[in-house]
């Protein structure tokens, strides 16, 4: 009996012993190619030889001291290489320790920078049905992702949600990406004055909507007119690139690809690959000095945030993936998977959409590809997929309630940037063959 409460009490669990690249080892010395570096973590693969260096480097010269006494080199050369990278407005860091905690610190710097500017009547948040923005309070009740909140509704705090940009489902027949756009705008504003212009303080948005949806880009021009319509109401943008940015879509910042510049962008699984726990807000310029003219401060802060050897591994990851041709080759093995995805599953009568960017890519499983009507959510079709990938050695990330919260299967597939083209055929192998046996045994 183990005391160590999981996340699904009473799963039999192999247990993981070592990993090195790509793969995962577990106790039977049974090998995994991940396919989703976990929940698109392991950007870099695992036990990589530099990262580990760098963190041993920190270790021997310090291992911890708070931020309330001290600041250290590690933590201020990270916020100095992420700051250079990203564009010119988004010039100060904050970090954190993870994704939930980044998304907690953007609510709190969106909700103080209105009080600091004299806004203080400022408090709606505006985010997307079938999105996922962490599991803390507040982070979760951002979120609408409807089968994580069910139970704890009554205690999440008041947001507010639109629909997402979700065209495989929502785009209507005849209807151009354009129009799609300008209609899901003119909803969003529309809520913005059901709200009240001057109450309203945030949207919140994935660029790539990750867990929930499975890898759902938006379509073109959708978040230039977002970015217009915040911009026209004095409301601040904030991106929620925890799982969708540092590399994973093809570019550093997922947001790159729209056009577009948020106020706030949240980073977290891709900066630290998995080595250490740690996560970052970029804020702009405009909110820092609302910080430094008026309180002087962020009222703010956890144990752990700008932990040093966090830091450092997070310094090497980030300097690793903007090295020269390092995009372009999650560009060209993304490239390489959406293809032989397609080439695998594209015909399958129960595959309706493939889609994503980058090493970003999510498979919608459907019981009838015509009417792309779900299977019957107590199939647990995901499920069933997860297990069947494991047993062929692939680790994927599959989710149910991909529709709704409640209906609908998807399989997210996020596999580390060091992948050979070897390596991505083989994963399109291993989960071609997975879904293939579990659709057809419905």
């Amino acid at each position: 009996m183990t005391k160590l409460l999981h996340r699904s009490i009473g799963a039999s669990l192999p247990r993981a012993v070592a990993g090195h690249g790509i793969t995962i080892t577990d106790s039977q010395g049974r090998r995994y190619i991940d396919g989703s570096g976990g929940a698109a973590v392991s950007c870099l693969g695992h036990n990589h030889a530099e990262v580990l260096e760098a963190m041993q480097v920190q270790m021997n010269a310090l291992s911890y001291a708070h931020t309330s006494f001290f600041t250290t080199d590690v933590a201020e050369e990270l916020a100095e290489r992420l700051a250079a990278l990203a564009p010119d407005r988004l010039d100060h860091v904050y970090l954190v320790s993870g994704g939930s905690e980044a998304v907690e610190a953007a609510l709190k710097m969106a909700r103080q920078y209105y009080v600091e500017i004299g806004q203080p009547q400022r408090r709606h948040i505006i985010a997307r049905r079938q999105s996922y923005h962490g599991n803390t309070i507040g982070a979760l009740a951002t979120g609408g992702n409807a089968m994580r909140r069910a139970q704890f509704q009554p205690i999440l705090p008041e947001t507010h949600h639109v629909s997402p940009c979700y065209a495989y489902r929502d785009q209507q027949v005849g209807e151009s990406a354009d129009q799609y756009a300008a209609r899901l705008a003119d909803e969003l504003e529309t809520k913005i004055h059901e709200l009240g212009s001057d109450q309203v303080m945030a949207f919140v948005a994935e660029p790539v909507v990750g867990a929930t949806l499975g890898a759902v880009p938006a379509v073109k021009g959708y978040f230039k007119r977002v970015r217009e319509i915040c911009d026209r109401y004095g409301i601040l943008l904030i991106l929620d690139e925890v799982m969708c940015g540092m590399g994973r879509t093809g570019t550093l910042f997922a947001f790159d690809q729209e056009g577009v510049v948020p106020d706030l962008v949240t980073v977290a699984k891709g900066l630290g690959g998995g080595f250490q726990p740690i996560g970052a807000v970029l804020l702009s310029r405009n909110i820092y000095a609302a910080f430094r003219d008026g309180s002087g401060l962020f009222q703010h802060g956890h144990t752990y945030i700008g932990h040093p050897i966090a830091a450092a591994a997070a310094n090497k990851v980030v300097e690793i993936i903007t090295r020269d041709g390092m995009m372009q080759h999650v560009h060209d093995m993304g490239d390489r998977l959406q293809a032989g995805l397609e080439t695998a599953l594209g015909q399958s009568p129960f595959v309706g959409d493939i889609r994503g960017r980058g090493l970003f890519r999510g498979i919608e499983i459907v019981a009838d590809k015509d009417s792309k009507a779900p299977f019957d959510p107590s199939l647990k079709t995901y499920a069933k997929i997860k297990k069947a990938a494991m047993a062929r050695g692939l680790l994927c990330y599959p989710m149910g309630g991909t529709i709704d919260g409640v209906r609908g299967d998807h399989v997210l597939l996020a596999p580390p940037y060091i992948c050979t083209p070897d390596e991505i055929d083989q994963i399109v192998e291993r989960i071609a063959a997975t879904i293939i046996e579990v659709t057809v045994a419905q």
